[in-house]
């Protein structure tokens, strides 16, 4: 099995650029992304059973992994939601399917996106994290337009090994993650807090 392009580069340019930037000391300090996380909730949907097979399908066709089935852990009237009922789907990648679905969702996935300008600048979690979410999986080269029964919106969370956002920003930034420049009053407000 041959290495993916996304994790080779990572090893030859961008290990060696956060290296420097940063001056790590020890080779296990430079962050690393440790896996994506694929999610879906289909709780709002009348036909929740069938929205659930839909999303585990639509996953599955976009990550190349059959996504886990999530249930309710308890029953809550007012939502209409009953204990041990399916409410979404996630998925888990790392390795090789991490890194082939992290190439794709850049060069071809995200630019798809209406009136692209950039993902957002500020969805980190303070850990390093970075999720975004994603409205509708039309977007999506897997999916065929014409097979679509709903639509279904996705979470993604990349997981980094990088104990701040900026060390996170730096990795993702270099492994070509197009995000948006911070605005004028965004850089003032981080400059001073």
């Amino acid at each position: 099995m041959s290495t993916p392009t996304l994790q080779t580069y990572y090893r030859e340019k961008v290990v060696p650029g956060l290296q420097a930037k940063h001056a790590y000391k020890n080779v296990h300090q430079i962050p690393r992304l440790e896996k994506i996380v694929v999610t879906s909730c289909m709780g709002k949907h009348p036909d929740r059973k069938q929205a659930v097979e839909d999303a585990v399908n639509e996953i599955a066709k976009i990550t190349g992994q059959k996504p886990s089935v999530t249930f309710a852990r308890k029953s809550v009237a007012n939502f209409k939601v009953r204990e041990g009922e399916p409410l979404g789907a996630r998925v888990t990648l790392r390795g090789t399917r991490m890194w082939e679905f992290l190439d794709r969702f850049i060069n071809v996935t995200a630019p798809n996106i209406r009136d692209f300008r950039g993902l957002p600048y500020k969805s980190f979690d303070g850990n390093g994290n970075y999720a975004i979410g994603i409205s509708d999986q039309s977007i999506f080269p897997e999916i065929e337009l014409d097979q679509i029964k709903r639509q279904i919106g996705f979470d993604i969370i990349f997981v980094t090994s990088a104990p701040t956002d900026d060390e996170g920003r730096d990795l993702l930034r270099a492994l070509g993650v197009p995000m948006r420049e911070p605005k004028k009053a965004e850089e003032t407000q981080t400059a001073n807090a």
